[in-house]
Parts: C-alpha cells; sequence; structure tokens
C-alpha cells in the first residue's frame, strides 16, 4: 500500500474544511455573544458542524483500522515526532467536540436552544465560569499550533525532502 483509501483521503480533506468552517463559525459566535446578538441558528450550526467532526474523526479511525495506512517514510525522530502530531491531532479532534457539547450542556446555552428561545443565550463574559468553555478555547489554540505544525512537515515533504509523501493523501491513484 503507497497511498491512503480513497474514502480516508476524503474523510482528511473534508475535516480540514469542515474546520475551517467550524472555526470561522465560531468566532462569529464569539463576537455576536459579546453583542449580545447571538441567534439559535448560529448555535445550532456552529454545533453541528463540531458533531460532523468528530463523527468524521471517529469514523476515519475505523477507516484507518480497516483500510491500513501507508508503512512511514522513515524511523527518524523527526518522523516519529510527525506520528506523535498525528495522533494529538486525532485526541484533539475528539476531545474539541465533546468540550464544545459540554460547553452547550453545562451553560445557558443549552437552556436556550431547549426552549427556543434565543433571549436565554448568554450574553457577554457568560462563559466565564463555564469550565468546559475555557477548555473548549484552549484546544481551539492547540488544534490551530498541531495543524500548522502537519501543514509545515507536508510542505518540507513536498518541497524540500521531495519524497512524494503528499501524494498518499492525494484522490489520484497511483498506477
Amino acid at each position: 500500500m503507497t497511498q491512503y483509501s480513497k474514502r480516508m483521503v476524503i474523510v482528511h480533506w473534508l475535516t480540514l474544511l469542515l474546520l475551517v468552517a467550524g472555526w470561522f463559525l465560531g468566532e462569529d459566535l464569539a463576537e455576536a455573544t459579546d453583542a449580545n446578538k447571538a441567534t439559535l441558528y448560529g448555535y445550532i450550526v456552529h454545533a453541528l458542524v463540531g458533531a460532523t467532526i468528530l463523527l468524521l474523526t471517529l469514523t476515519r479511525l475505523v477507516f484507518r483500522n480497516k483500510d491500513g495506512t501507508p508503512p512511514p517514510i522513515g524511523q527518524s525522530a523527526l518522523d516519529k515526532f510527525a506520528k506523535g502530531i498525528q495522533h494529538l491531532i486525532y485526541l484533539v479532534l475528539i476531545v474539541l467536540p465533546v468540550s464544545g457539547i459540554t460547553t452547550v450542556i453545562s451553560s445557558d446555552a443549552g437552556k436556550a436552544i431547549l426552549a427556543g428561545d434565543a433571549s436565554l443565550l448568554p450574553k457577554e463574559g457568560g462563559y466565564d465560569h463555564v469550565f468546559a468553555h475555557e477548555v473548549h478555547e484552549i484546544l481551539v489554540t492547540i488544534l490551530i499550533v498541531l495543524v500548522a505544525v502537519h501543514l509545515l512537515g507536508a510542505i518540507k515533504h513536498q518541497f524540500i525532502t521531495k519524497d512524494g509523501l503528499m501524494e498518499r493523501m492525494s484522490l489520484r491513484r497511483k498506477s
């Protein structure tokens, strides 16, 4: 096996797109909350994107188990570091949506959504004492750093070592 399965590749890139969308939605939601203009729709869409990311991550882990993965390109300390980064990304992609769900459950957002009443949504400072929200925000920052390191590694393989590693995550199949 020289490439990831097509379904793993699709899930990888779809997860990335949803992460970008979820981040922008979360930023918009935070600004709307601070301006007391948050909507139930904003919360629900952000939550659905997060839940989809969680589902895709779990699905990808199942696909990894069933389809297998290409062998590592090397065994250097840097290669092992890259593998650790990948594992941390998976962990954060699971814990981040869980922290979001916990934030909703443990804050006024959950009550507002259940009641269908946007006036009950948290206002500015409404998450100040919600531990899960603090964890959620920290995990977003950690994920950004992990993805940046992952991206830098991909760039290194593509343009410096030119070892074809990026082809493994492509939909184009080698003959």
